[in-house]
C-alpha cells in the first residue's frame, strides 16, 4: 500500500505569527519542525515531528549552550530520523514524556522550566536511549564545522603547519 503524503499549505508569516501566539520553542507540522524565531527548519521522515522536537530540545539540555542556535541542534539530531532508529527514538521519547507526566508536566516539552527537564533527564540517564543520544551528540554536535567559530576553535591545525609556529610558543608573559 502506498503512503500518501499530506500536504500543508501556509505562508513563512502564518506559520511564524501562529507559533509565536502559542509561545512555542518550535513549530511542528505535518513531516517538519521549525524554530518561530529563527529561519531554519527541518523535514522529518520516519520520526513524528513532535519527537523530533522533543530530541532537539533533549540535545539542547544534554549539552546546553545559549550561544549555539537550535539549527546546531537539529543538525546533530537528524541522523535519528531513520528507518533503522524510529522504534528506539520514539520509545525512548515516550518514556521521556511519561517520566515528565510522572512529575506533573505535560510532556517534556511541556516541562517549562530547564531545571525541570534536566531532574527529568537525570531520572533516565542510566538507560541505552539516553546513553546513545548523549554520545551521538559529542560528535554530532562538536562535529559541525559551522559551531566551531562559535566557540573559538579554529579548527585542526595540520593543514596549516601544525601549533608549534602558530601560537604554541608564543607566550610572552613568562
Amino acid at each position: 500500500m502506498k503512503k500518501e503524503k499530506s500536504v500543508v499549505s501556509m505562508t513563512r508569516r502564518q506559520l511564524l505569527s501562529g507559533s509565536a501566539a502559542l509561545g512555542a520553542a518550535f513549530v511542528v507540522g505535518a513531516g517538519f519542525v521549525a524554530s518561530p524565531t529563527a529561519s531554519w527548519a527541518l523535514e522529518v521522515q520516519h520520526l513524528k515531528p513532535e519527537t523530533m522536537a522533543t530530541l532537539i530540545q533533549m540535545a539542547r539540555d544534554i549539552y546546553p549552550h545559549d550561544h549555539v542556535g537550535d539549527e546546531f541542534y537539529a543538525a546533530a539530531v537528524k541522523g535519528y530520523d531513520s528507518a533503522d532508529s524510529k522504534d528506539t527514538v520514539e520509545a525512548g521519547i515516550a518514556a521521556l514524556n511519561a517520566a515528565a507526566v510522572g512529575k506533573g508536566h505535560s510532556s517534556y516539552v511541556g516541562a517549562g522550566w530547564e531545571r525541570d527537564r534536566v531532574d527529568i533527564l537525570r531520572g533516565m540517564e542510566d538507560s541505552p536511549f539516553f546513553q546513545t543520544v548523549r554520545g551521538g551528540l559529542v560528535t554530532g554536535l562538536y562535529n559541525q564545522k559551522a559551531v566551531w567559530p562559535l566557540f573559538g576553535y579554529e579548527g585542526e591545525s595540520f593543514s596549516k603547519g601544525g601549533y608549534i609556529d602558530r601560537g604554541f610558543n608564543d607566550i610572552n608573559w613568562i
